[in-house]
Order: structure tokens, then C-alpha cells, then sequence
């Protein structure tokens, strides 16, 4: 399983007030937590700095994860010239989140994406907007899908992501992605599938019981990659578990490991 660390994202208030202060020992602290959780990316997010000021935070962001962790960035941004910036600065294979289908936002990104040969999440979305239920779902997922492959980029760098929605807004929200998400690893089984967890739960309480919940169902369903917090035991537990009973664990190695290493809470 790729673990996606989604903690660097300046919508959280600490994480905003670190970078506009460049506070260099938050942001270093939160991807040394979050890689020593088992983070394989680290989301890199400065969007709320405003678009002027964007770009130069979030390439110091990636500066600052790349030299606490030396593991590669998730690097998430509205704006393109942002995630130029960063690919500028990135050592090695990084991950870009995301592209649509959207014309504008596809033909600003896509040649960064081929220059520096990065990974890509493909969200389910085009110029009409979010997918509402399972179909418009897998109809925006074959077009952002063809749109990529026609590009030339090959499937095993592309992270088809179904979007995760709140249940607190549609109780089905939840169902038409695991649902979306199976229908997808079967029509382009070469590619990934990914999902952002934690945003079934907005709005609720007890947030985290959803969350954990929602990622073993998700797990069940064949999901690839997660964006989650890793810094939550249990749910990273739950995922150690859930792939060992699964059978995508071979011989329960990661189990194993996880429960020698403390990572596995009882």
C-alpha cells in the first residue's frame, strides 16, 4: 500500500502560520512524524498563502520535506505555475496532485508532468464539475484516463482518484466511490486507484471512527494508495491488518514488521 502523509496542508491553521512565517522546524517536524509513521509521499500544500505568494512558499515547503525525510512529494496546487516551482526544486520521482479533465487546467499541467517525468493523480472531474454518483463518476474517470494515456503517460504513473466526498452532505457518497473505484481497477488495471480518506468524514463527529472505517472498506475494494494521516495508529494499524487478512500481504511480512516495530496498536 502507498501511504500519501496529508498533514502539510496549509487549510490546517499551524501549518498556514508556518509557512507565512517560514517557520522551517514545523514543517520538517510534520514530515519526520509523518514518514516515520510510514508516509512513502509527503502532500506538500501552500495554496492558502493566496496565488502571488504561492509559488515561492510552496517550493520552500518541498525544499524543507525533501531535506528532513528525502522522501518524495505529493505536490498539490490550484495553480500550475505553483507546481512548476516545485518540480524545479524536487529530487526525484515526485507525484503531482492532481490533473482533471478540465481543458485549461490539463494543458497547463500536462507538459509539466511529461518534462519531469512525475506521477500524477487524476481526479474524477471535468469542465461540468464534482461527479455526482457511480456513473458520472466513471464517465469523468474514462475521460481523464484517455485524455492522460492519449498524452502519453504511462498508466503505472497515473493514481485514478474517484473522489472521496462527504457523507454528511450524501449518505451515498460513500458506496458510488468504493463502487467507482472497483469499476475503474477493472477497466484500466495497469493504472493505480487512490483517495483522499479523511474527506468522507467532514462534517461529522467522531471523525476519525469514519475514517478508519472508510479505509478498510476501501482496502477491500482494491484500492492502491491512501492519502491519509499516518501519525493515527490506529488507522495505519487497521491498514497493516486489513492487507494481511486480505491475502495482499505476502506471508504477513508487513504485519509482522509492524507489530515487532510497536506500529501496530492493540
Amino acid at each position: 500500500m502507498v501511504i500519501v502523509g496529508e498533514r502539510i496542508n496549509s487549510t490546517r491553521k499551524d501549518v498556514l502560520k508556518a509557512i507565512r512565517e517560514r517557520d522551517g522546524s514545523l514543517i520538517m517536524d510534520e514530515a519526520r512524524r509523518q514518514r516515520e509513521a510510514g508516509a512513502d509521499y509527503i502532500d506538500c500544500n501552500a495554496a492558502a498563502v493566496g496565488i502571488s505568494e504561492e509559488p515561492e512558499a510552496l517550493a520552500w515547503v518541498v525544499e524543507l520535506v525533501q531535506e528532513a525525510t528525502g522522501a518524495p512529494c505529493a505536490i498539490g496546487s490550484p495553480n500550475p505555475e505553483a507546481i512548476r516551482r516545485a518540480l524545479e526544486v524536487h529530487s526525484g520521482q515526485a507525484m503531482v496532485n492532481s490533473i482533471t479533465a478540465e481543458k485549461s487546467r490539463f494543458e497547463a499541467l500536462i507538459p509539466l508532468i511529461l518534462e519531469h517525468k512525475a506521477k500524477v493523480i487524476a481526479l474524477c472531474i471535468d469542465e461540468s464539475g464534482m461527479p455526482s454518483g457511480l456513473e458520472d463518476r466513471l464517465e469523468k474517470g474514462r475521460k481523464v484516463m484517455d485524455m492522460l494515456l492519449d498524452a502519453g503517460i504511462p498508466p503505472s504513473d497515473i493514481y485514478i482518484d474517484p473522489l472521496v466526498l462527504p457523507i454528511s452532505i450524501d449518505q451515498g457518497n460513500g458506496i458510488s466511490f468504493l463502487k467507482a473505484l472497483a469499476k475503474l481497477k477493472e477497466l484500466y488495471p495497469d493504472a493505480n486507484t487512490i483517495g483522499g480518506i479523511s474527506n468522507v468524514s467532514f462534517g461529522l463527529p467522531a471523525r476519525r471512527v469514519l475514517n478508519r472505517a472508510f479505509v478498510v472498506l476501501a482496502i477491500g475494494m482494491g484500492i492502491d494508495a491512501l492519502i491519509v494521516d499516518p501519525t493515527d495508529g490506529e488507522l495505519m494499524s487497521l491498514i497493516f491488518a486489513t492487507e494481511a487478512l486480505l491475502g495482499r500481504d505476502e506471508f504477513c511480512m508487513g504485519y509482522i514488521s509492524a507489530a515487532r516495530e510497536g506500529r501496530v496498536r492493540i
